[in-house]
């Protein structure tokens, strides 16, 4: 208590110099706290304990629950899998579309014709692509056949008298157990018929997901996007709102720019099979067309099959071209395409692309493998974006700005509805400058190498 009786003698030396100089004595502040004395060996619980115990204290319950999070949203993913992967899907054809049915709807074509039009004309491309590498495998299958039996009879020609000195009795030994582990597991191949009967049904499904998810996504996906954003807290969707429509600009470059590549991967291949006359040429162009679209992996497992199937049918010389032709496609696809086309569309690291794809297959199998760096180029352009422009205005250019900061949605809506948002927002935060219809007063210039700060 000596404090409190402290102040109360200068109040009492103030009041008796007031009435001796009739004037009103000034009041000075006074702490409200008294001063804390420490007495060595009382000090809080938080400061005997390292700052680095509690550094890391903290970052270990915030991982803890990020951790819990993303296994959450990963179970129910992996639940809802038969809706979440056509969906995706879905995504990446709109992607892929969305440039023809923006032409047609610049030519004025309603948004329901054009997306009917171009799904229309895509599925059709698709299907008789599809017509056309089916019947080459029924035409070519019968002669792979003739050429594999005789592969297998020269391989055992060669092992009775080769230099391994396998005998007869051996080969019919190692067939026996064939035959007896086809017999053992004749329950488990039948369950598995029943498993791939189950898998078409879904396959089935999924296909007319995929169907109606495309064209509502390329006749409405400005609306469905925006109604998303309103979901989110005024303040934070002109944000929110621009980085989906930068990251939908990335993914529309990174699936043409993944067609581009693939394409020229199928015919550099193509035309070795071709010249060597090796079965199922088209086929296996198709092959390497699909497995393409996984980047750095999924080009050069194809080829394996190809250079598999020129070994068995024509020979190692066969084989070891077909592998150079190989090579070479990979090397131009490695050291021109990459970089001349894929490096526009996406700005990441080749660790991260492989990385992303091992942790995709590892999580959702080859599904996961083709969505996997798409998924990593959008968020990074997203986050980008969102670090570059918290306030929701147009990414600078130059250097710095993410890829695919180029605006070019034809959607005046979107465009006009973000503005009111931030207006709206800047003027219940009641920052100054806002005019009574709630637009904002001119922004300043803008600094050497930024536009102006205006919504794309």
């Amino acid at each position: 208590m000596s404090w409190l009786l402290r102040v109360r003698a200068e109040a009492r030396e103030r009041l008796a110099s007031a009435r001796e100089t009739s004037s009103v004595p000034s009041v000075a502040p006074v702490s409200p706290t008294p001063d804390v004395v420490v007495v060595p060996g009382d000090e809080p619980a938080n400061e005997s304990v390292p700052v680095a115990l509690r550094v890391g204290a903290a970052w270990a319950w915030r991982l803890v629950i990020v951790a819990v999070v993303l296994y959450g949203l990963f179970w129910m993913i992996s639940l809802l899998r038969v809706v979440v992967i056509p969906i995706v899907v879905a995504l990446l054809l709109a992607a892929l579309l969305e440039p023809a049915a923006g032409w047609l709807r610049k030519r004025g074509a309603p948004r329901a014709l054009a997306a009917a039009t171009i799904l229309v004309f895509g599925l059709l491309l698709v299907f008789g692509t599809l017509a056309l590498v089916v019947q080459a495998f029924i035409n070519g299958l019968a002669d792979l056949t003739d050429q594999v039996s005789q592969a297998l009879n020269e391989g055992r020609d060669w092992l009775l008298s080769g230099p391994l000195h396998v005998s007869q009795d051996q080969i019919d030994q190692y067939v026996n157990k064939a035959q007896t582990w086809l017999s053992d597991n004749q329950s488990s191949l039948t369950s598995g018929a029943l498993s791939t009967a189950t898998t078409l049904g879904e396959v089935v499904t999924g296909f007319f997901l995929v169907l109606f998810s495309t064209f509502f996504f390329l006749k409405d996906g400005s609306q469905i996007w925006r109604f998303l954003t309103r979901l989110l807290p005024r303040p934070a969707r002109p944000a929110v709102r621009q980085a989906g429509h930068y990251a939908w600009h990335t993914l529309t470059s990174y699936v043409r720019a993944t067609v581009f590549v693939a394409f020229v991967d199928a015919v550099g291949i193509g035309i070795g099979l071709a010249v060597l006359k090796v079965p199922l040429t088209l086929p296996l162009a198709a092959l390497v067309f699909l497995g393409a679209f996984i980047p750095v992996i999924g080009a050069t497992l194809s080829g394996a099959v190809a250079v598999a199937v020129a070994l068995v049918t024509q020979g190692p010389i066969s084989a070891l071209i077909i592998l150079a032709v190989v090579i070479a496609v990979q090397q131009l696809e490695g050291h021109v395409l990459q970089p001349l086309i894929m490096g526009r569309a996406v700005a990441l690291h080749p660790l991260s692309v492989i990385l992303a794809i091992a942790i995709g297959i590892t999580v959702a199998g080859i599904v996961g493998g083709l969505v996997a760096v798409p998924l990593l180029a959008v968020t990074n352009t997203a986050v980008r974006y969102l670090v570059l422009r918290p306030d929701g205005g147009p990414a600078p250019g130059g250097e710095d700005a993410p890829p695919g900061t180029v605006p070019h949605d034809d959607d005046k809506a979107a465009v006009e509805e973000a503005r009111t948002d931030a207006a709206e927002a800047a003027k219940n935060a009641g920052v100054p400058g806002a005019d009574a219809a709630g637009s904002p007063a001119p922004a300043a210039a803008a600094g050497p190498g930024e536009p102006p700060a205006t919504a794309p």
